[in-house]
């Protein structure tokens, strides 16, 4: 399963509709290896738009966005979270 998704509401879409067990697995995959991102990350410019550092940046936000879900509701449903499917995607 691809969690290295562009924007927020596709993040909080792929955690409510995933199963705790996919949820864990990408949780236990990522958890390891985020010093060394998030150390790799610091050195990467914010104008960088290299897919693979994009893709990687991606896959951190992801992590955040299931973290709760993991370490405090166990379930995909983040218990009192703002409802997502109210954020605007295209500003008018």
């Amino acid at each position: 399963m691809d969690w290295s998704l562009v924007t927020m509401a596709e993040r909080s879409a792929r955690r409510s509709s995933s199963t705790m067990q996919e949820i864990e697995a990408f949780y236990a995959a990522m958890l390891p290896r985020m010093e060394a991102v998030l150390g790799y990350l610091a050195d990467v410019s914010a104008d960088d738009e290299a897919p693979e550092n994009l893709r990687l940046l991606d896959l951190t936000k992801s992590l955040a966005e299931v973290a709760p879900a993991v370490e405090l509701f166990f379930e995909p449903t983040i218990s009192y979270g703002y409802d997502v499917s109210r954020f605007a995607t295209d500003p008018e």
